[in-house]
Parts: structure tokens; C-alpha cells; sequence
């Protein structure tokens, strides 16, 4: 008995020994553990406790119409509508095409081309996308008055041999053809029976979100657990609260106040509502562009020196901070809307020295004040007159700021302002040598306004007209009109995405669309 009691006597002694020993041990590991790991430790408790992801985003829009994308006229739900519904051809953040509810686009002749359906895809209803339902899309839209409509208007025809076959048949040969195809498709059996006019139905797309309900003061959109690539790209944000304003205005206080998560806006003057600070903004440039066209038949025009020395004398900043408010943003190409055309090795920064510079070798001599050469056996001085529409004193502004900025390298500008028809006149005849002008560009790639046939600047260059339809060659293209200059690019107007301070991910906004990878957009709590 005795014996016994010595034996648990040693075991108690022992397991205490033990306990001790592991906890001097555990006390001395937290004293000298690596920095590293403990470092590594915090940071992943702080991200834990940081960030809180809400599952909704807030939105606003003024002046709502209807979210049917087809007969929308409102530009923000354009661009929101991207997020719902879906084209045969996508367009990307840098302008290339990419296949969304079509599989494969093949060209069949100048006149013909052929998509096939991923038929797999389901309308948010459960139903299946089939050619019936481009085939009707394309019907509404020739009807005309949508945004969408002018996509159509070179189709003949449509024809669908079967179910996921659909064939293009066209009045004339387009040229990037495929870039009219980013058109929302609509489901054909869900207006079945109904005027697609005047239809009260909620209308239902087959993209990242749908319309869960519509009424007076918001919009709610929901994750479409139909969508695709909802396994690859599963959206952060479940839902998206739209709120509907009466007037712009409303929508940016609303902002100001933390009830509406992001705007796009075109307008300048945003932090005269919202102010400077507590958000964060991402500024981008429009497809709005503004140039001087430069009559290339022109006596002195035609010489190609004073077209390039124009383009290094015009200081493009100075036109946007002395003449515009710096509400624009500079441009120097007909590709740097952002497309991946665009080359920054030809942009051409101002240079008054190297305006001169070039001058001189052209052949004109600088005297008295004012640049002068002979020209066919007549002395012709460096006066150019410079056409603006009267109606516009934007660009008023702009002329006088050119003509200042050229004056003080002795070449004299004459700006000539005149009513609207005739400035169209002029312009559509070319009886100007210069003129400020602009135009909206297309999300194609097509530059034949600029360097086709009946330009507007008498622009001829035979490499590039037997290769402007060629998107392989536009390097080439670029490299030459670089060089012949028959346009100086300005500037384009400035789009810009606000975005409350709690909001993140990964933003690559552009003209075409303001929400790339909204699927990784995310409000914190």
C-alpha cells in the first residue's frame, strides 16, 4: 500500500514537471518568435478586421426613361444596361471585339457574315438564347429610334438555318462590321404577344445582373445566378440600388451625402455640387474629338513644312488652361480615345525652337517680323485664315488663343468667324485653309473620315488610302500622317467616374463603358 502511494506520488510529480516545462517553453516562443511571423500574423488580423464588404452598391440616375435598352434614350442607362443585358461582340476596355453570346464570327463574303450562338447561355428567365432572338432584336432596332439603331442599318436581311445560326446579309460592304454587332439582344418568346413598345414588362437580359424590380424612386438589380461566368467571375456586390432623380443636380447631392456610391459624368463643373475632397475620382478621355484641319490643297497649306512647324508651335496646354478651363484632355492622335491602335511614339510635344527650326529648312526666311518664300514666283507671306462657327465660342476661344500662341513666332492668323451654314459650307466644299472642327468618333476603327476619299482636309496619300481598311497596317498609316500632318489634334472631352472613398476594386473606365470588371467592384462597410 505504502508502494503504491509512492508511485503516484513520482507520477504527480512528474506531470507537474511537465506542465511547467511547456509552459516556459510556450512563454518563451511568443518572447522571441521570428518577426516575420509575427508580422504576417497582424497584417492578416488587420485585413480580417478592416475590411467588411456590403453586399450592396448605390447608384443614381436623372431623367429616367426605361431600362429596356432598346428604346432607352439615356445615357447612363446605356451604360449601366451593359451590366444586364449582352451583345453578339463585346467590346473591350482598350477597343478590340471580343465574342459574348456568339461563338464565332466568320466573314463570308464583302456582304455576308456568319455568327453562331453559344446556345448554352440562358435568358435570366431560365429560357435559352436562340437566332430567333436576334433575328428579332435586329427587327426592332430597324424600326429606328434607338441609340442602337444606325448598328442595323446596312442589314439586308437575316436568316437563321437553325437554332444557334444566324446570317448577316448586308446592302453594301462595312467595313469592321463586327463592331456593329455590341448591340443588347433581347428574348424573342418573352414579348411573344406583346407590343415590345409599350410592353410594362420588366425586360430580361442574360448578363452579370438582372431587374428585380422597378418603381417611382429606385431600380434593384440582383446577381443573376444564371449568368455564365458567374464561376469565374462571381460579382463582390450582390446587389445595385439605383435611385432615380429628377435632375442631375439631385443625384450629385445625393453623392455628397453617402447615399450614392459612384456617378460618370460628363460634366466639368462636378465639384461645384460634390466639392474636393472625401472621394476619389478617375478622369478619362471621350471619344469627342477636336482638331485643326488643314486644307492640304491650299497654296501655302500644301507645303508640308508649315503644317509640321504648326503642329510644334501649338502648345495644346496652353489651349486648355488659358482657353478652356482645362476641361478637356489633351490629345494627339485619332486613336488615343484609347484604343490599342494608338501609338505615343508619334505624339509631338510643342516646341517653338523646332517650329522655326523647321521653317527655315522649308525654305522660309524670317524678316521684318513675319516669315516669307517664294512660291512659284511669287513672294507669299506666312497668313493663314483661320474659320470658326460663330455659334460656337468655345472655339472662338480657342482660334484667338492659336492665333496668339502663332503670333509670337511671326505667323499671322486671321480668325474668321461665320453663321453655322456657312461654316458647314465651307467645310463640306473645303473652300477654308483652316479650321477648327471636331467630330464623335466611333468605337470602330474606321479612320477613312480623316484620310479616305472627300476628307475634309484634301488630305491624298495612296499608301495610306490602299491600306486604311486594313487594321494590320494603321502603324504604318500612323507613322505617314505623323509626318504629312493634315490635322493638328487638340483635345478631347473629359469623362470622369466618382467614386465614394468606400469604394473599391479595379477601374478601367472608358467612353464605352464606365464599369470593366465590375465584378470585383465592392462597397466597405
Amino acid at each position: 500500500m505504502k508502494n503504491n502511494r509512492n508511485v503516484f506520488k513520482y507520477i504527480f510529480i512528474l506531470v507537474v514537471i511537465a506542465l511547467i516545462g511547456g509552459a516556459i517553453y510556450i512563454l518563451y516562443y511568443n518572447t522571441n518568435k521570428p518577426k516575420d511571423e509575427e508580422d504576417e500574423e497582424v497584417v492578416e488580423n488587420e485585413v480580417k478586421s478592416e475590411i467588411s464588404i456590403v453586399d450592396n452598391l448605390k447608384m443614381g440616375i436623372s431623367n429616367y426613361d426605361t431600362m429596356n435598352p432598346l428604346l432607352t434614350n439615356n445615357k447612363e442607362i446605356i451604360n449601366i444596361d451593359k451590366l444586364i443585358f449582352e451583345p453578339l461582340i463585346n467590346i473591350t476596355s482598350d477597343y478590340h471585339t471580343e465574342t459574348c453570346l456568339a461563338k464565332s464570327f466568320e466573314k463570308k463574303s464583302d456582304t455576308q457574315y456568319e455568327v453562331k450562338l453559344d446556345t448554352s447561355i440562358k435568358w435570366q428567365d431560365g429560357g435559352t438564347l436562340f437566332s430567333k432572338d436576334v433575328e428579332f432584336t435586329v427587327n426592332q432596332l430597324k424600326q429606328g429610334g434607338s441609340i442602337y439603331s444606325n448598328n442595323v442599318s446596312k442589314i439586308a436581311s437575316v436568316e437563321t438555318p437553325d437554332s444557334e445560326t444566324v446570317i448577316f446579309n448586308l446592302t453594301e460592304p462595312v467595313q469592321f462590321f463586327d463592331y456593329d454587332l455590341d448591340f443588347p439582344i433581347l428574348s424573342s418568346s418573352y414579348y411573344s404577344g406583346e407590343d415590345f413598345n409599350t410592353s410594362s414588362k420588366i425586360p430580361i437580359g442574360t448578363g452579370m445582373y438582372k431587374i428585380a424590380s422597378i418603381d417611382d424612386s429606385s431600380i434593384l438589380l440582383i446577381r443573376n445566378d444564371r449568368w455564365r461566368n458567374l464561376k469565374d467571375k462571381t460579382p463582390k456586390t450582390q446587389s445595385i440600388t439605383i435611385h432615380r432623380y429628377s435632375a442631375a443636380g439631385e443625384n450629385f447631392n445625393s453623392f455628397k451625402l453617402g447615399n450614392t456610391d459612384i456617378i460618370t459624368t460628363n460634366m466639368t463643373n462636378y465639384s461645384d455640387y460634390v466639392g474636393t475632397m472625401g472621394y476619389n475620382k478617375k478622369e478619362f478621355p471621350g471619344r469627342y474629338f477636336d482638331f485643326v484641319s488643314l486644307n492640304c490643297n491650299d497654296t501655302i497649306l500644301s507645303d508640308k513644312s508649315v503644317r509640321k512647324a504648326l503642329n510644334y508651335a501649338i502648345n495644346k496646354d496652353t489651349v486648355i488652361s488659358g482657353a478652356l478651363g482645362n476641361s478637356k484632355i489633351k490629345s494627339y492622335s485619332v486613336f488615343d480615345y484609347g484604343s490599342f491602335l494608338n501609338d505615343t511614339s508619334y505624339n509631338i510635344n510643342s516646341s517653338r525652337d523646332e517650329a522655326k527650326k523647321i521653317l527655315e529648312e522649308g525654305g522660309w526666311i524670317y524678316s521684318n517680323d513675319r516669315w516669307q518664300k517664294n512660291i512659284g514666283g511669287t513672294v507669299r507671306r506666312l497668313t493663314l485664315n483661320m474659320m470658326v462657327n460663330e455659334d460656337n465660342a468655345e472655339r472662338i476661344n480657342v482660334a484667338n488663343n492659336i492665333k496668339s500662341q502663332l503670333g509670337d513666332i511671326g505667323i499671322n492668323i486671321n480668325v474668321q468667324t461665320v453663321s453655322r451654314d456657312k461654316y458647314y459650307e465651307n467645310l463640306n466644299n473645303k473652300t477654308y485653309q483652316i479650321t477648327l472642327t471636331g467630330v464623335l468618333q466611333s468605337t470602330k476603327p474606321d479612320i477613312s473620315y480623316f484620310y479616305g476619299d472627300g476628307n475634309i482636309a484634301n488630305y491624298s496619300n495612296e499608301e495610306v488610302k490602299a491600306n486604311i481598311n486594313n487594321g494590320e497596317k494603321f502603324g504604318d498609316i500612323l507613322k505617314i500622317v505623323s509626318d504629312d500632318v493634315p490635322y493638328i489634334p487638340l483635345y478631347r472631352n473629359k469623362i470622369t467616374l466618382l467614386l465614394n472613398a468606400n469604394v473599391g476594386g479595379n477601374f478601367t473606365p472608358t467612353a464605352y463603358f464606365s464599369y470593366y470588371n465590375f465584378n470585383e467592384w465592392f462597397r466597405q462597410q
